[in-house]
């Protein structure tokens, strides 16, 4: 069952302008970033309640989709990273494709594994771990059966 509730959109203009152009064609405009495929990710706001859309690089296995949480290297966690936490049913949005996913932070071997999934995908991602003293955080998004 897709999320349901207020949406607000991203404060960041640019962020905005994609969601909408993504979600208005099922992706064929607004699906790449650096060149490279991206998914749409909807949670809802650890505090606001209200749902929130950003654009994550498309790393997916099997229908599992990661996401990470790295902000080009900032030294702290995107906002959407509270939301994961505090409300793990998301939906994610690859290109037509929608569903109902459950969001997991992994940690250790099982993180090791996947971070080589995503850094194959996007090479950035080393690159950007690299310039922040934090631990770039990881979710895997794995698909909530329906009922």
């Amino acid at each position: 069952m897709p999320l349901s509730g207020e949406y607000e959109p991203s404060s960041r203009p640019s962020t905005a302008k994609q969601v909408a152009l993504y979600e208005a064609s099922d992706g064929r405009e607004g699906g790449l970033t650096h060149g490279l495929p991206v998914i749409m990710l909807t949670s809802v706001g650890a505090q606001s309640g209200k749902l929130r859309k950003n654009m994550l690089m498309k790393v997916e296995k099997d229908g599992v989709y990661v996401a990470v949480a790295s902000i080009g290297g900032a030294p702290t966690n995107p906002a959407w990273y509270a939301n994961l936490v505090a409300n793990p049913l998301v939906e994610v949005q690859d290109y037509a494709h929608r569903g109902d996913y459950l969001a997991r932070e992994v940690t250790g071997d099982e993180k090791k594994t996947w971070w080589a999934l995503a850094a194959a995908a996007f090479p950035m991602y080393d690159t950007y771990q690299s310039k922040t003293s934090r631990e770039i955080p990881l979710f895997v998004l794995e698909p909530v059966a329906s009922a």
